[in-house]
């Protein structure tokens, strides 16, 4: 068999901090928390979210859409995670990373985009509030969801064929923890100068585009809550775009450091943090930021939870 046939079917060996085991226990156990965190939270704003008919907005409409994007984002990448880091076994099959790499960059692509819908969606709400309900109505909200899928499908699509078509003449080990676009551009044995820089041009239309969109919103959004009369108003609008400008500062500021340098000159061990941090620990914290910050939701919480405390309270009394 043609030998670059065959390393294009073989499984992949990911290094991941293989070289640091003590690191590695702290590392599985750190990545368990906020794994459940993870899951706790983003799965809590959905379901609040649907069961509390005040949060029936094109905001939280989107929320869930970005808290179902970090359930799928974690179920893509921990579990593998947690394989590698607990035993010695570091290799996944050619079909589960091949899978992990279009699933992946699908789910980061999306939620570039998604961030900028959010801040238009928070533009419209400050800056023309009566006519909120009306542009922001649920067909336009579910046609802009799809395109945000759609488009973001289409770049996966593109540069993970790319990627996976480059001849790697054997090479299977990845110097990485999850089978990332970067990783698998190392271990290619030809020049991969074009590849990279169709990654650098596509990530500068889905990186820089939504977050240079993002930044105009918010400078509307500034303009609009620095002229407003009413202080509760003020505190109200700053709360709701704070949340968001939090999740965006920390997600953008990972990703544009990660994707938009040409050769991927970072080093291995800080892109390994980096990348650990965007894909562990800020999906952890959105559901945190989104509910500490938020009044709306803070009520909703309370609301359900005195529901709940009644409800089991009734069929105790019932029962006995």
């Amino acid at each position: 068999m043609d030998q670059n046939n065959y390393s294009s079917l073989c499984d992949f060996i990911l290094l991941g901090f293989s070289d640091h085991p003590k690191l590695e226990i702290v590392l599985s156990g750190v990545v368990t928390i906020f794994y459940l965190i993870t899951f706790v939270g983003n799965t809590a704003i959905i379901l609040v979210s649907l069961l509390d008919s005040h949060l029936h907005t094109p905001m939280y409409f989107y929320l869930r859409n970005l808290s179902f994007l970090d359930l799928c984002f974690t179920n893509t990448i921990i579990p593998q995670m947690l394989v590698n880091l607990w035993g010695s076994d570091k290799t996944i099959s050619f079909v589960g990373c091949v899978i992990q790499l279009y699933v992946y960059m699908w789910l980061g692509s999306i939620e570039c985009l998604l961030l900028a819908v959010m801040s238009y969606d928070r533009f419209t709400a400050i800056c023309k509030p009566l006519h909120y309900l009306v542009i922001m109505n649920p067909h336009l909200c579910l046609k802009m969801i799809i395109m945000v899928w759609g488009i973001s499908l289409t770049n996966s699509v593109v540069l993970c064929t790319l990627t996976l078509n480059l001849p790697r003449c054997g090479n299977n080990i990845l110097n990485h923890f999850l089978c990332e676009l970067p990783a698998m551009l190392k271990i290619a044995c030809v020049d991969t100068t074009a590849v990279e820089m169709s990654v650098f041009a596509l990530g500068i239309v889905f990186v820089l585009m939504p977050l240079f969109l993002i930044l105009i919103s918010y400078g509307y959004i500034a303009r609009a809550v620095l002229r407003m009369k009413s202080k509760a108003g003020q505190r109200k609008a700053i709360d709701t775009c704070g949340s968001h400008l939090t999740v965006v500062s920390i997600f953008y500021g990972t990703i544009t450091y990660m994707y938009l340098q040409p050769g991927n000159s970072a080093p291995k061990d800080w892109g390994k943090f980096l990348t650990l941090f965007y894909t562990i620990i800020t999906p952890s914290l959105n559901p945190l930021i989104y509910t500490l910050r938020n009044k709306d939701m803070k009520d909703a919480l309370k609301k359900l939870m005195r529901v709940d405390y009644k409800s089991t309270k009734i069929n105790r009394n019932w029962k006995s």
